[in-house]
């Protein structure tokens, strides 16, 4: 093998792995949220719809790059303390 042929060889082999891992799917982020209001609240709707525009403007899109779980605590501090230790 020649020379240039084999350092065209080994420079092609020594950056795969980093064009490989460039290349990669970026992870799923999640994002818990917990509300001691009830999830038909008008208000508690109002705000999630406006916190899901701001993660938006910023580039993290619900079901694209962001999956974020919602729990409704219904003004039931049982129901709140329970949500919160899981």
């Amino acid at each position: 093998m020649r020379r240039r042929e084999f350092i065209t060889l080994f420079c092609g082999v020594a950056t795969w792995p980093l064009a490989a891992r460039a290349q990669q799917p970026a992870g799923m982020r999640r994002i818990g949220v917990l509300t001691a209001f009830a999830d038909n609240d008008a208000e508690a709707q109002a705000n999630i719809t406006a916190f899901r525009q701001s993660l938006e403007k910023v580039g993290w899109i619900e079901g694209r790059n962001l999956a974020i779980d919602y729990r409704w605590g219904d003004a039931d501090p049982e129901r709140i303390r329970n949500y919160a230790i899981i």
